[in-house]
């Protein structure tokens, strides 16, 4: 019952209310992101869903475009704005996949979307991914994210998959809000600031 409906219904009820109590922040973001990305705040980008069908995911746009005004091809280092790398520290370029749990094109926990790059590489254990819609939030996010190896990643989104429950997810809710609110993550929020500071009166 929860997997096939409650958690559907959770979903939207949650991201709606979050869309509208977060809407100042978001519309706040916007504008910053329009006037420093060139009126380019959003970043969109195709990545496989439920069943591995395709959608666009959103989020705020946090680099510069491949190359610079010379045409010149730049790397990923290059690209990240000031800005971007405060969002990006704070999660907060996550905060526009409440859209797409809103349309149904995610959950709020589950297994993180990729590239659909990676599709033919799954083996048939680990494309079972996909049997359950992606996540802004997940298994594997509260237990390592980057410090894990793919195995080990894919093992715990298939570990979800199999153990999907009401407890479960507040669970990784609860720890999704720890790691977000922790000393380590507050000082990287409160080092981003000062060199977001820093940087506009240099």
């Amino acid at each position: 019952m929860y997997k096939k409906k409650i958690k559907r219904i959770l979903d939207f009820s949650i991201s709606l209310v979050a869309l509208i109590l977060f809407s100042p922040l978001i519309l706040m973001l916007i504008i910053i992101l329009l006037i420093t990305n060139n009126g380019k705040p959003f970043y969109f980008q195709k990545r496989p869903g439920k069943d591995s069908k395709i959608f666009t995911i959103i989020k705020f746009k946090t680099m510069k475009d491949p190359k610079n005004n010379e045409s010149e091809l730049m790397n990923q280092e290059q690209r990240i704005t000031k800005i971007g790398a405060f969002i990006r520290k704070t999660s907060l370029d996550e905060l526009l996949q409440l859209v797409n749990v809103l349309k149904g094109d995610m959950s709020l926990i589950g297994p993180r979307p990729l590239l659909i790059d990676y599709l033919p590489l799954y083996n048939d254990e680990q494309a079972r991914r996909h049997l359950v819609r992606p996540g802004i939030t997940g298994w594997a996010q509260v237990n390592g994210r980057t410090a894990l190896s793919w195995k080990e990643r894919f093992a715990h989104d298939v570990w979800y998959v199999d153990n999907i429950s009401f407890k479960n997810d507040i669970m990784i809710l609860w720890k999704t809000f720890q790691k977000i609110f922790d000393r380590k993550t507050m000082s990287s929020i409160e080092e981003a600031s000062f060199a977001l500071w820093e940087g506009n009166n240099t």
